[in-house]
């Protein structure tokens, strides 16, 4: 009897210790202002950091190139980071805050190269997990 209470002690255990395990991290950008979350997106379009993208991006991300016309889901354009992870572009980069009321911010960032200049337009949403990514617009003026 002893024995059976034993084993089945041990299998409650591992069951809780495997849902655990399967359990998914809490969100490490869910507490950061706007203003973070632009220099996270910063930081993963131009030094091809990835870690962070599964909670930068919110679900209904869209991403439009003005120059080609291109449009991207969040799954086309978070394979795209992950393809150039480790890639850092050799530009000068600036942000500011355009505007930010209630749920919503707006975001413009500058990448200066030697031959041209790419400007995105970034659109942020706040929602339960905090500021995401919503909608990036690239120009090359």
């Amino acid at each position: 009897m002893k024995r059976t209470v034993t084993t089945i002690a041990a299998a409650f255990i591992m069951i809780a210790s495997f849902s655990s395990f399967a359990a998914e991290k809490a969100n490490p950008l869910k507490n950061l202002d706007s203003k973070n979350i632009v220099l996270s997106y910063v930081a993963a379009a131009t030094s091809g950091n990835t870690t962070l993208n599964k909670h930068l991006f919110a679900d209904d991300f869209a991403y439009s190139n003005t120059a080609n016309g291109d449009n991207f889901s969040k799954k086309q354009y978070s394979a795209f980071l992950k393809a150039t992870k480790g890639l850092k572009y050799d530009c000068k980069t600036s942000y500011e805050i355009l505007d930010e009321a209630g749920q919503t911010c707006i975001a413009k960032t500058t990448m200066k190269f030697d031959n041209f200049t790419r400007v995105d337009y970034i659109t942020l949403s706040k929602s339960q997990d905090g500021w995401q990514v919503s909608k990036v617009l690239t120009t090359y003026p």
